[in-house]
Order: structure tokens, then C-alpha cells, then sequence
């Protein structure tokens, strides 16, 4: 299970109380989201959260997929399995327009195991 901080409660309590319905939804379907990749590692309820023709796309390394048959392998055979015990996920800022909903975060773990989706090769 990844260990996930929360951004400091009263800062996040204030930024939520001014989103509209749909922005909560937004919000909401990214944590549902976040929770079946890093915490529950189930390719099909992650793959839920997702549009039809969703894409990941890791730049650095070029790793990901477009589509959901593509995703379906990436994750359960890469991304989801490749995944280092102490993974945690560090919250820094999030912001959420009316379409869409862009989180920073840092990502700190021991490299102890292959990551294909990471260090390829």
C-alpha cells in the first residue's frame, strides 16, 4: 500500500468549499482514482475511473498507453505490479478547473525491486 500525506487539512478544507458540483465530482472520481492505483492496486476499478480513450504517458521514459486495452496491460503487467513497497506520494498543490484537475506531487521510494515503467531495460 502506497502511503499517501494529505495537504494540511485547514488549507484543503478552504480550497474545497468554493468548487462547484461538477469540480467535486472531478475531484472525487481523481481520489477514487488514485486509491485503486497506489492503495487498493486493482487494474479494473482503476481502469473505472477512466474515459474510453484515456492516455498515459510518461515522457521521461516513454512508457504507458493510450486506450483502455492498452492501460489494462500497462498497469497490470508494469505499472501496478512494479510498484516499490515504500512508495509514498507527497502531496505539494493541487488545482482544479472546470474541466480538468492538475496535481504536483512528489513521489519518494527505495528502488528495490524493477520498474519497468520507470527505468526501462
Amino acid at each position: 500500500m502506497v502511503k499517501q500525506q494529505t495537504v494540511d487539512e485547514q488549507v484543503n478544507s478552504q480550497a474545497t468549499a468554493n468548487l462547484t458540483p461538477a469540480q467535486e465530482f472531478l475531484q472525487s472520481l481523481w481520489e477514487e482514482h488514485l486509491r485503486h492505483e497506489f492503495n487498493t492496486h486493482n487494474t479494473e476499478d482503476t481502469l473505472a475511473t477512466m474515459v474510453e480513450d484515456a492516455y498515459v504517458n510518461d515522457i521521461p521514459v516513454m512508457t504507458g498507453g493510450v486506450g483502455k486495452p492498452a492501460l489494462r496491460e500497462f498497469y497490470s503487467k508494469y505499472f501496478i505490479p512494479q510498484m516499490p513497497p515504500d512508495m509514498e506520494l507527497i502531496p505539494i498543490s493541487r488545482t482544479i478547473g472546470t474541466d480538468r484537475l492538475v496535481d504536483e506531487m512528489m513521489v519518494k521510494f527505495t528502488h528495490t525491486i524493477r520498474m519497468d515503467w520507470m527505468l526501462p531495460g
